[in-house]
């Protein structure tokens, strides 16, 4: 791994793109071995897929999640509380990660 640098995360796809696809496989494998996989896979899928990863600092990173993820939710049957707490968790899963990932952790 590339030595971590604020400037080149702005352009975070050219330049760390493996570290971020790391980052979040390891999120969405620990998020699958504890939680239903058919949710999990739906976030990973049809919300996550569309997240953005920020650098805010101090080794913190923040993801930014669309507008209405519950409605982007297809083919999966739950209760919007449940979907929101998995997701949450997923996010910090993420965000852990790139911490790991990125060596601040």
């Amino acid at each position: 791994m590339a030595d971590f640098d604020p400037e080149l995360f702005e352009d975070k796809y050219a330049n760390y793109f493996p570290e971020l696809q790391q980052a979040y496989k390891n999120a969405f494998t620990r998020m699958n071995d504890r939680y239903d996989s058919q949710l999990v896979h739906g976030i990973d899928q049809q919300v996550l897929n569309e997240s953005e990863p920020f650098y805010e600092g101090d080794g913190e990173f923040r993801i930014e999640l669309p507008d209405d993820p519950y409605d982007r939710l297809q083919g999966v049957v739950v209760p919007k509380e449940k979907f929101e707490d998995v997701l949450a968790v997923h996010v910090e899963e993420i965000e852990t990660e790139l911490q790991r990932v990125f060596g601040f952790a």
